[in-house]
């Protein structure tokens, strides 16, 4: 049976359910896997356009909830995030497809340097945007050419487009109780992609979700943004907290942040199945940047707006700006114990971002308590 919606690695993932009779091509989906692998993906699947009714209430419960915090396109654009076919009515299939992005060391061994900040693993590296982006569209010219007539659409992270679920309805893992995709060969080191297509491919076969009892990634939470196991409250969150929130973090959670200055990797990094991923998959593009792998708060703090833009060029840190990134460095500072930091942060007291002015005078605040 051809091995569809699989990942590439030694276990390989699913077989694909029968061809659905549409007429494709019955190596076809074959044939894209491999081709997706030679551009370096390292999971590829297919799974239907089709609206799924519990997944589209599962997203309307959760924004219900307010559970997306202040990410109000979310709501906004509901009726296309719900399935494919309501971003674009004449997509049929999607093909799924996940880049591997496994660090080469623990992520977490940094949390006992104050001193130093804690960039997101996935953010090191160059903008997983581009890159991803760059290699769906090569695919995607390629499905083209072997299927004149066929039409497709590529997506990564920037559409309304529900990524985690139809990765798991097209075979790639299970999504885990961080709600994030966990893969039997990458752990939860994934970048995901979609191309929405015309064509009719059959889907393949899901994973049964294996988290089983395990609870690493909810215990290791630093804010408790689990309300419940597969349920994720963004606006506790610390990635949403250091990339997607614009005003002062709420002073309760500030030092559970500690030295995270974007993302938090700390509930991917604790996944028991990441012991099968290898750092080795992972696309030269990801690999760090020596700067990035542990830098200075110091050096960080200083940053005016042109030396900001300058060292993160070609980073997705770069979206965030100077002043929310520097807002987060002084949160940083204020938990770091570091006393060498005072006069820097001090200076920020009278930062013109009235968000990064509070921020030092929590700072200020902070090492004065420590005394």
């Amino acid at each position: 049976m051809v091995n569809t919606g699989a990942s590439f690695g030694r276990r390989g993932g699913p077989d694909s359910g029968p061809d659905d009779g549409t007429g494709a091509p019955p190596d076809l989906r074959q044939r894209i896997a491999d081709e997706a692998r030679a551009l370096g993906f390292a999971a590829c699947g297919f799974a239907r356009a089709s609206e799924d009714r519990v997944r589209a209430e599962r997203l309307e419960q959760w924004l219900g909830e307010g559970h997306h915090g202040t990410m109000a396109w979310m709501e906004t654009r509901l009726d296309h995030r719900r399935s494919p076919e309501g971003l674009w009515p004449d997509a049929r299939s999607v093909i799924a497809l996940g880049m591997s992005y496994a660090p080469a060391h623990d992520p977490l061994t940094l949390a006992a340097h104050g001193e130093r900040a804690r960039i997101s693993v996935y953010a090191q590296g160059r903008d997983y945007h581009d890159v991803v982006k760059k290699r769906l569209k090569a695919l995607a010219r390629w499905l083209v050419d072997d299927q004149p007539g066929a039409q497709v659409k590529v997506f990564v992270d920037t559409a309304p487009v529900m990524e985690k679920p139809l990765s798991e309805a097209a075979g790639l893992g299970w999504q885990g109780k961080h709600t994030n995709l966990v893969s039997p060969d990458h752990g939860s080191w994934l970048f995901l992609g979609a191309i929405y297509t015309t064509l009719d491919l059959a889907p393949a076969r899901i994973h049964r979700n294996q988290c089983g009892s395990c609870s690493a990634c909810l215990d290791a939470c630093p804010t408790d943004a689990f309300p419940a196991p597969y349920s994720i409250d963004a606006r506790r969150c610390i990635s949403y907290l250091t990339i997607e929130h614009k005003g002062p973090v709420a002073e309760e959670l500030r030092p559970a942040l500690g030295n995270r200055i974007y993302g938090c990797d700390d509930c991917l990094a604790v996944c028991p199945w990441n012991k099968f991923a290898h750092s080795a998959q992972a696309m030269q593009a990801f690999l760090p940047r020596a700067e990035l792998t542990a830098p200075r708060l110091d050096e960080l703090l200083t940053l005016d707006d042109a030396g900001f833009r300058a060292l993160f060029s070609g980073s997705p840190i770069k979206r965030i700006g100077r002043n929310r990134f520097v807002r987060n460095c002084l949160y940083a500072a204020g938990n770091s114990g570091a006393p060498h930091l005072h006069d820097i942060v001090a200076v920020l007291v009278d930062d013109p971002d009235p968000v990064v002015a509070d921020a030092a005078r929590w700072a200020l605040a902070r090492f004065k308590s420590a005394l």
